[in-house]
This record gives structure tokens, C-alpha cells and sequence, in this order.
């Protein structure tokens, strides 16, 4: 994890109206904190110690079950909060989150500045708004693996998780989030290769056709 400094910073700053979104003076101790792949952004049972706000790249977000087993379970993209819960809830403790591209965020020190954030109208309608597109986003996810076929949500899958163009994400992983078999993910992708959507690179896939898979993506959209 790198912590911009000095000028970087400062540019970071005037580029993304920091002032507009938290309404108040925060620039003296808000950090812009940068994440590589595959980096913790936060380790799950670990409160963080910052409320963050994506202002470039993704991350996922994992939970660990009773039974030893992880399963990822949403995604975070640009413009959305980190640590919204814990600033809520003094015991809320928040699952893994971990980079899935080069990802930056403002990092605002949630003790020092809870009290303004729950005592700013604006801040609370702007988070209002964003917990509630996000209620409303994992509810659609939902319906989705029921409604839809995989090779729709498999092509939403890679455009979430692709890094560069380069999609690498574990099989098992994706088998349990979209609730299909093995077999038929492999079934899937290989279409999709044959199909010249991707190509297979080793144990990675470099997409070939963004538009094909944008294509199956906006169905899930426009149902």
C-alpha cells in the first residue's frame, strides 16, 4: 500500500472535489491511499481505522463461513464507500476486502471525524442514497442467477473482475458465486474462447472482444 504525499497528493485533491463530498474541512488529515491486486484493503474481523471512498479501480469483498470456507460475495467499484458500516455501527466489524485492480482511495480517519460525518445532513443523504442503490444491486444479483443464463452472468463476471484485460480469477471462486457446477463453467468459457471472446493464456484469459461481452453484460441491465 502506498500513501500519497506532497504534490501527488495535493493533485489527487483538486482533481476529485474532496470538499464536495465530505462538506467540511478534511484535507489536513484525509490520506489517498493507493492498493496493487490482490492487496488487503481491509482483512476481514480487523475494524478499520479509516472511512474509504474509491476513486479509482475495484475491489471484491469476501466472507469467511463457519465451516473454513471463503466465498466472495460482492463487488466495490469506483465512487463507493468502504467502512460505511463500521462508521454506522460501533461493532460492526467488516468482511475482506481486497483489491481486484490497481485501486486508490480517500481514507478518512473514522474516529477523528465520526462525529461530523453523523452530524452532516448532506454526508448521511449521500450515503442514504449509496447503501441504498447498493440493498437494491445485491437483490437484482440475486434474481439474476435465477433468471438469466450463465453465459450472461459469466460475461458480467469478467468485465467486474478483468485487470488490464487479463481475466484470472480462481474457477472455484466464480463456480460459488454464480451457484453453477464446474462443468459448466468450463462448458462456458470454452464457448467463449471458440467464440474469440477470449483467449486462453496459461491459467489466465486475455479478452479479445469487449463488445461481445458487453453485449451479454447489458442484458442483465436492461431486463
Amino acid at each position: 500500500m502506498e500513501i500519497y504525499k506532497g504534490e501527488k497528493k495535493q493533485l489527487y485533491l483538486k482533481k476529485n472535489y474532496i470538499a464536495d463530498l465530505f462538506s467540511f474541512p478534511v484535507e489536513e488529515f484525509i490520506e489517498i491511499q493507493e492498493y496493487q491486486r490482490d492487496e488487503w484493503i481491509i482483512k476481514e474481523g480487523m475494524r478499520p481505522d479509516f472511512l474509504f471512498y474509491v476513486i479509482e479501480g475495484k475491489a471484491k469483498i469476501y466472507v469467511t463461513h463457519q465451516n473454513g470456507k471463503v466465498s466472495l460475495i460482492n463487488f466495490i467499484n469506483t465512487n463507493d464507500y468502504i467502512g460505511e458500516m463500521e462508521l454506522l455501527h460501533e461493532v460492526y466489524y467488516t468482511k475482506g476486502i481486497q483489491a481486484s485492480t490497481k485501486t486508490v482511495c480517500f481514507a478518512l480517519p473514522i474516529q477523528r471525524y465520526r462525529t461530523c460525518l453523523l452530524e452532516n445532513t448532506k454526508f448521511l443523504c449521500e450515503l442514504a442514497k449509496f447503501l441504498s442503490v447498493k440493498a437494491t444491486h445485491m437483490a437484482a444479483n440475486y434474481s439474476q442467477s435465477l433468471a438469466f443464463p450463465l453465459e450472461n452472468r459469466l460475461a458480467d463476471f469478467i468485465l467486474q473482475t478483468a485487470d488490464e484485460g487479463v481475466y484470472k480469477e480462481k474457477h472455484v471462486t466464480i463456480c460459488d458465486y454464480l451457484g453453477v457446477s464446474y462443468r459448466h463453467l468450463l462448458h462456458v468459457l470454452t464457448q467463449f474462447c471458440d467464440k474469440g471472446y477470449l483467449q486462453k493464456e496459461g491459467r489466465y484469459y486475455q479478452i479479445k472482444q469487449y463488445h461481445s461481452l458487453y453485449e451479454l453484460a447489458e442484458r442483465l441491465k436492461n431486463k
